[in-house]
């Protein structure tokens, strides 16, 4: 189990999501990652690369991006946008 830490975007961010629907599905990712399970293939699951070395992304929609970092026992969500990655990156 990781202890949860966010950062100003991300609360930034998902404060508007959660206006939205989609805040279920964002939810449920993140529950999953706090808990050390690994995500289904549908999400993407990947590392990135350049600037973002070291975080991984993956996709709670085609539309709906999600980037954190695991360390040891934290779990740091940076960033959840809507988007794709040309938009993002």
């Amino acid at each position: 189990m990781y202890r949860l830490e966010t950062s100003s975007r991300f609360d930034k961010q998902y404060k508007k999501i959660s206006k939205t629907k989609d805040i279920l599905l964002v939810d449920e990712v993140i529950e999953i990652l706090l808990s050390g399970k690994d995500l289904v293939p549908k999400h993407k699951d990947h590392f990135l690369k350049g600037n973002f070395k070291g975080y991984k992304e993956c996709h709670i929609k085609p539309d709906l991006l999600l980037i954190y970092k695991k360390d040891d026992e934290i779990l740091v969500l940076t960033c959840i946008r809507p988007g794709s990655h040309n938009t993002l990156f």
